[in-house]
């Protein structure tokens, strides 16, 4: 099997060796066995089954949550020449039933559909005629109720093992903690399924959290380190979504709105665009995302805090899933945990969901809050320990000034108390700096024993105090959710003095702005660092990649990655046997573009090293 799929992989898809456990994996479904597969974004999860899908008799059906994922791959699928289709509700009736007759007749390969349509008696009758090779459900994670891309309908997929018990099936997801892979296995009856966990790593993504202060001016700012290139920004409101976008357009930048209020039209459209073009900002709630597969996002942006770090993690990873340098970036504040709290708290889920998700909400912050390195903390949640820091976060590039903040802590904590736990963070910060503010005298609250007594800290640097105890469950919001802070049972130890408490120093104005600039030099150097005497050229592949797509209608990512074409650029093959040893130039490439790449790649001047 090894040489067969080894053949596959180079012949086909053009990849000169398998990368992890790919080999391991392919080799169990295609000798007939079942598997979890949990591998990150961008890893190759999709060869786990395309390949076996090339080895093994009949038709691969693979389960996809979604009709923009289903026509990506089935085009990318093409481009490959392989025979492979999807039935969803995106074709007419007509087109349905051509793709039917090819599946009865044994013509495809691979074919997609929903979870929706393949539960149908209709669609389960139809596969009993037909000769599956193996079963692949994709986005497996959406099984799990405590998740945060949860479908219902993917629970009963466990009739694929009740009516196809000797057919192969292969789960995979990009996330998925301990308690959702066991129900994973449970819900869909994998208990024989040999499970591959890959390193949940992305090793080419530079995380970043910065303090909101001004969050459009940082987004602005975080953006000018950008220009020109595809990114992710997400907003917690469909209203901030609208808002953002407008306001970025104003800016200059080529943004588009997407949200699950939008008219059907539009948000399809939006997406298309997204997939399609260079350069575009796609700023959008969390219905935008799952099963994107677009290679070229060089940053994922979040203005608001996500509601766990499943879904940080999920939606940073649709950044860089060429492999090459890219950038998660979050800004959030203290209002954003108060918005997120009363969400759940007002929320009709059950009192168990909610203690669920308060906890993820908790882990999220910890992880914003850290003063470590990110990357382990990351991890460190999905069960994974990473053994040194890893030196592409903002803790590790520019490592925090930590202090032992005991007494600032008590301070903080002995406000909460004195004024009698029900205000919020604006009112305690008054508090403690002697404001001379009508309310702080109306509530008599300037008499207390903690009315000035935190002067030497700004406004902003108290805020950054109350965050980081919130992170170490110091303190803790109203359960109702509007912003009161009150003390914990941990609390305790520190106002006693017995724990102490380590701090990370707030930044002050002035090291906030030299930060801000530092960091947009850190962005330049993490891009793909194409020279000037090569943009040229660069362009020239870019722009022939392009038009190629367009007169297919498909996205440029599907005709080659950027990775594949910075290879091009690198190596400047000059004949065609040179262009089919580029990464990711297969033999239908080579026999489609082959040619017309190799005269953009000759006809430029010869490469100049600076």
């Amino acid at each position: 099997m090894t040489s067969a799929a080894l053949d596959v992989l180079r012949r086909v898809f053009g990849y000169a060796a398998f990368r992890g456990e790919q080999e391991a994996i392919i080799g169990r479904i295609t000798g007939g066995g079942d598997a979890l597969v949990l591998m990150p974004t961008g890893a190759g999860k999709s060869l786990c089954y395309q390949i076996p899908a090339l080895l093994r008799t009949g038709t691969a059906i693979v389960v996809s949550p979604l009709i923009a994922l289903m026509q990506d791959q089935v085009a990318a699928l093409r481009q490959l020449g392989v025979e492979a289709e999807f039935l969803n509700s995106s074709q007419d009736a007509a087109t349905q039933r051509e793709v039917e007759r090819r599946l009865d007749a044994s013509e495809l390969k691979l074919l997609y559909v929903a979870p929706e349509r393949l539960l149908t008696e209709r669609c389960l009758d139809q596969l009993a005629r037909a000769q599956v090779s193996l079963f692949a459900i994709d986005e497996a994670h959406c099984v799990s109720q405590w998740g945060h891309d949860f479908r219902p309908e993917y629970r009963a997929l466990t009739i694929l093992h009740e009516r196809f018990p000797g057919i192969p099936r292969i789960a995979l997801t990009a996330t998925a903690d301990a308690p959702t892979r066991r129900e994973i296995v449970e819900r869909l009856n994998l208990g024989d399924a040999r499970q591959f966990i890959s390193s949940f790593d992305r090793p080419n993504i530079l995380y970043r959290v910065v303090e909101k202060d001004n969050s459009r001016s940082q987004l602005a700012d975080f953006l000018s380190g950008h220009a020109g290139e595809s990114g992710i920004v997400y907003c917690l409101s469909r209203k901030k979504v609208e808002e953002t976008a407008a306001w970025l357009v104003v800016q200059g930048i080529n943004a588009l709105p997407y949200h699950a209020g939008m008219d059907a039209a539009a948000r399809t459209l939006n997406q298309q665009r997204f997939l399609r073009e260079d350069g575009i900002v796609m700023t959008a709630t969390i219905a935008f995302g799952m099963g994107i597969d677009k290679p070229d996002v060089r940053f994922v942006a979040h203005l608001d805090l996500p509601k766990s770090l499943e879904g940080y993690y999920q939606e940073t990873g649709r950044a860089g899933r060429d492999g090459l340098p890219a950038e998660a970036w979050l800004c959030y504040g203290l209002g954003d945990v108060v918005a997120l709290h009363r969400f759940i708290a007002q929320s009709e889920s059950s009192e168990e969901r909610k203690r669920v998700e308060r906890a993820k909400l908790d882990a999220l912050l910890a992880y914003a809050e850290t003063i470590g390195c990110r990357r382990q903390r990351l991890l460190a949640y999905f069960g994974e320990t990473f053994a040194a820091p890893c030196g592409n976060c903002d803790n590790c590039t520019n490592p925090p000034l930590s202090f032992d903040g005991s007494v600032l802590a008590q301070k903080a904590l002995s406000c909460v108390f004195r004024s009698g736990q029900r205000y919020g963070v604006g009112h305690l910060v008054n508090i403690l700096r002697g404001e001379d503010d009508e309310r702080v005298h109306a509530l008599g609250h300037d008499v207390l024993s903690t009315f000035g007594v935190g002067a030497e800290l700004d406004a902003r640097q108290w805020r950054s105090v109350f965050r980081q105890l919130v992170a170490m469950n110091l303190l803790a919001t109203d359960a109702d959710g509007y912003g009161v802070l009150r003390l914990t049972e941990a609390s305790r130890g520190v106002l006693r003095g017995d724990v102490p408490v380590t701090l990370r120093r707030p930044a002050d104005r002035s090291e906030r702005r030299t930060a801000r600039k530092s960091q947009r030099g850190e962005r330049t150097r993490q891009s793909l660092q194409i020279a000037p005497h090569e943009t040229a050229l660069w362009e020239s592949l870019r722009a022939t990649r392009a038009d190629l797509a367009r007169e297919q209608g498909v996205p440029a990512y599907v005709i080659f990655h950027d990775a594949t074409l910075l290879q091009m650029l690198r190596e400047r093959p000059q004949t065609l046997d040179g262009i089919g040893a580029i990464s990711g130039v297969g033999a239908a490439k080579l026999a489609r573009y082959g040619e017309v790449f190799l005269g953009v790649l000759t006809a430029a001047a010869p490469a100049v090293h600076a």
